[in-house]
């Protein structure tokens, strides 16, 4: 499948090139949202969300922009299109690096956009680190909110009852607690990374106003063995009242390995996140150390989006530069079973995280990070996806 772009697309005060996307997959109407030599200071662009705007045919998307020198931190630009992703406006800097809070300087990561059902405001949930860390792995929740459609944001210091490190990933849902309304962030935490006695934990935030969170849950382990469980989307279960968190994986011990074989994890909550299932592999759903997209369907199915292939620097037949190249997804109907592997987008070069939301029955608005046949993280992509009956 075939698309050009005109010569140049006018982005708000930035001019994308035109580029030739010979691909294949299921993914049609492919722009580029911002490259990484658009932000001077930054060596990567990645983590893209999306989220509907305030009106019809409007999108949000944020994005990281990977500060020179840092493995996985620096800023967050949000950008809005006015025409379904057909072109997008000059992103706006919503956590900025070289802004301090006193003496103290931050740098940021891993965006989650989020419009509440009942409030008239969107907000913008992120990780932050200070910009002396290498990594972002000792981050604490930051947010802004936009009152006006994502043209200006105003920062919010949170109340946080959960204290320690986080790292974030995946968007939140609304449910109830034992009577109560509930906003649900999963998050994760590596702390044995640098520290002996730490953990690799995946666990839940819950908020009664999103301005103040609280430790809700931890997923617990695998009996027989621990797996790092990370990055974990949820979603609406296969029974009327279950969550179902659907999570990346790794060897909790040596994190350069994938599980064996290679699967997602997940687990169940049939209390509104208070409780949660022991984590269980998921035997049809493949991921090797890369995030997958996890979600339910208006229709009550489920769509799971991931790379396939070995992990991100594992070379095999068919990956000459490594994993997290071809994008896969499957479909699962309301009380079937998974379908079989289709293909989202296979280029010949890498891409990853991908994140999707329906804005019609079976028609999905999607954006990821891209490179270059051995380089990742080059641009972020968008594309819209229909799913066929």
């Amino acid at each position: 499948m075939k698309h050009i772009l005109p010569t140049a697309i006018l982005l708000g005060c930035g001019i994308a090139q035109a580029q030739d996307f010979d691909h294949k997959g299921d993914v049609t109407d492919l722009r580029v949202v911002r490259r990484v030599e658009q932000h001077p200071q930054a060596w990567r662009v990645w983590q893209p969300v999306i989220i509907k705007g305030d009106k019809k045919k409007q999108l949000l998307v944020a994005f990281g922009a990977m500060r020179n020198g840092k493995k996985d931190m620096g800023d967050i630009f949000v950008t809005l299109s006015k025409d379904d992703g057909d072109t997008w406006e000059e992103p706006v800097a919503v956590f900025d690096h070289t802004s301090r809070q006193g003496d103290i300087q931050f740098a940021y990561a891993n965006p989650v956009l989020y419009r509440a059902p009942d409030q008239a405001v969107i907000w913008c949930f992120a990780m932050r680190c200070s910009i002396a860390q290498r990594n972002s792995e000792e981050s604490q929740l930051a947010a802004v909110f936009t009152a006006d459609g994502g043209r200006s944001w105003t920062p919010v210091e949170m109340a946080m009852h959960y204290t320690g490190p986080l790292i974030l990933n995946a968007g939140i849902v609304r449910t109830w607690i034992k009577g109560k309304k509930r906003f649900l962030l999963p998050a994760h935490r590596n702390t044995l990374a640098a520290d002996p006695r730490g953990s690799r934990d995946h666990f839940i935030l819950s908020s009664t106003s999103l301005l103040e969170w609280k430790l809700e849950a931890f997923i617990p382990q695998p009996t027989n063995a621990r797996v790092f469980l990370h990055e974990g989307n949820i979603g609406n279960g296969d029974r009327d009242g279950e969550l179902k968190i659907v999570m990346r994986t790794a060897n909790y011990d040596e994190t350069g390995l994938t599980t064996d074989p290679p699967r997602a994890y997940s687990s169940v909550s049939k209390d509104g996140g208070h409780t949660w299932s022991v984590a269980q592999p998921e035997p049809d759903l493949h991921n090797a150390k890369a995030k997958g997209f996890f979600s339910h369907m208006r229709n009550g199915g489920h769509i799971y989006v991931y790379n396939d292939g070995p992990a991100q620097r594992n070379k095999a037949p068919g990956f000459p530069h490594g994993g997290r190249t071809s994008l896969r997804y499957k479909i699962k109907p309301p009380g079937g079973e998974w379908s079989e592997e289709k293909t989202f987008y296979l280029a010949g070069i890498k891409n990853s995280y991908p994140t999707l939301i329906e804005t019609a029955p079976d028609d999905f608005r999607c954006v990821w990070d891209s490179g270059t046949a051995d380089k990742p993280r080059t641009h972020i992509h968008f594309g819209k996806l229909k799913i066929q009956p």
